[in-house]
């Protein structure tokens, strides 16, 4: 198998880890969180989302993390943002890049943002404009990739679809999520096959939930067609509110020591890594799916 011989992880529990914790988690611990994974050797930090709190009100003290936490040089700080008004926030908290979303599937996208597909075309489009001509890079997610809570099975072409209009507004990056983790590495395969036949593995991420024990499985998938940029969270925290089941997302230190004994950088020290997975581990006061974490209890 040809692998690269280094990826980026970027890590996204500060904000899809901690979105759906039913105790809220306080704005000097998220920080103090942060500030550590800041010292670990990543590259990329999504700290937040600037969505109304009354949708996540877990993650209601964006703008004050995003004011709060100690920025260090290299690494970009990210952050969620669903419409205009959530990147005016963005832009006042002087994010380094932004992230817009929506799903490959009807059913999901409008749960999830209460439009239909093409209903959503023109408010990420707004956003995206703004955001470049500010200055900032743009990041985009495709949710329900593999599989639909209520639509099961997603053509490819919904996905080609919705990935051709997002980087054509601009977003320089699609991540690819398999949001109720339901992808298995022959499903995998096929689907990177026929996406890489019209766009570059370059311009595409992975973002893998766990919910059968397939993350890092299909990861190893996409390494061999060419996927550099994996998203993953610390400890295997997050899930989706609108996925029945769903797990949280590839845990951070499970896949960094896959990465790294097969001889692939990641850039990370996994000590340190370690020390901000336990660290959040602890101040939720529950055990976190990560394999590394329960094997070093």
């Amino acid at each position: 198998m040809d692998f690269p011989d280094k990826v980026q992880i970027k890590e996204v529990g500060p904000r899809d880890g901690l979105q759906n914790e039913k105790e809220f988690v306080t704005t000097d611990v998220k920080v103090e969180w942060i500030n550590r994974l800041s010292s670990s050797g990543l590259k990329y930090i999504e700290i937040t989302s600037f969505v109304p709190p009354k949708w996540i009100p877990a993650l209601a003290d964006a703008s004050e993390v995003a004011g709060k936490i100690t920025r260090v040089p290299g690494i970009t700080y990210a952050a969620l943002v669903p419409n205009r008004k959530g990147l005016e926030r963005a832009l006042e908290a002087d994010l380094d890049e932004v992230s817009v979303f929506m799903s490959a599937s009807e059913a999901h996208n409008r749960k999830n943002i209460n439009k239909s597909v093409d209903e959503t075309f023109p408010v990420l489009e707004e956003v995206v404009k703004d955001a470049v001509s500010a200055g900032k890079k743009v990041r985009g997610y495709v949710s329900t990739v593999f599989g639909c809570p209520y639509d099961g099975a997603v053509p490819v072409d919904h996905v080609k679809k919705v990935t051709d209009r997002l980087l054509n507004m601009g977003v320089y990056e699609i991540s690819l999520g398999d949001t109720i983790g339901v992808a298995n590495p022959w499903q995998m395969d096929q689907v990177l096959k026929d996406i890489t036949q019209s766009f570059s593995p370059d311009q595409l991420a992975l973002h893998l939930h766990d919910t059968r024990g397939m993350a890092l499985a299909n990861t190893l998938v996409g390494l061999t067609h060419g996927i550099k940029v994996f998203d993953s969270a610390a400890g295997g925290l997050g899930g989706c509110p609108y996925a029945k089941g769903a797990a949280g997302n590839t845990a951070s230190e499970d896949l960094i020591h896959m990465l790294e004994e097969m001889g692939i950088d990641t850039g990370i020290d996994f000590d340190r890594f370690m020390e901000a997975a336990k660290y959040i581990e602890k101040k939720l006061e529950k055990s976190l799916p990560s394999r590394q974490l329960r094997i070093s209890s």
